[in-house]
């Protein structure tokens, strides 16, 4: 059974930074790809953040330069580095898992989803 459980999220004022984690098991599948996508309230949600099997990385334009996602193979666990946060970052923050190898910006094209972490940034 597979089971992607995040943490990390929280309340922080504008420019703060926030680490989310994303601790994976029950994956056999080695051409994981893992990302992030975030839901904000009567939105539907969005990509953010996502890295290969060979660690390539792509973000959404609306938090490049400022989010980094990474990826820690030994405890299957991928991260989410948040800087510079915005009110409009704020939202419920997912971690996904696509075992196909393929790096998709649809939410519709991921395997398996977590429960979700709340980010708030408050202005």
């Amino acid at each position: 059974q597979v089971q992607l459980v995040e943490s990390g999220g929280g309340l922080v004022q504008a420019g703060d930074s926030l680490r989310l984690s994303c601790a994976a098991s029950g994956l056999t599948s080695s051409n994981r790809v893992m990302a992030w996508f975030r839901q904000a309230p009567g939105r539907e949600r969005e990509f953010v953040a996502a890295i290969s099997i060979f660690d390539s990385t792509y973000y959404a334009d609306s938090v490049k330069g400022r989010f980094t996602i990474s990826r820690d193979n030994a405890k299957d666990t991928v991260y989410l580095q948040m800087n510079s946060l915005q009110p409009e970052d704020t939202a419920v923050y997912y971690c996904a898992v696509q075992r196909r190898g393929l790096v998709l910006r649809a939410a519709r094209g991921y395997d398996y989803w977590g429960q979700g972490t709340q980010v708030t940034v408050s202005s």
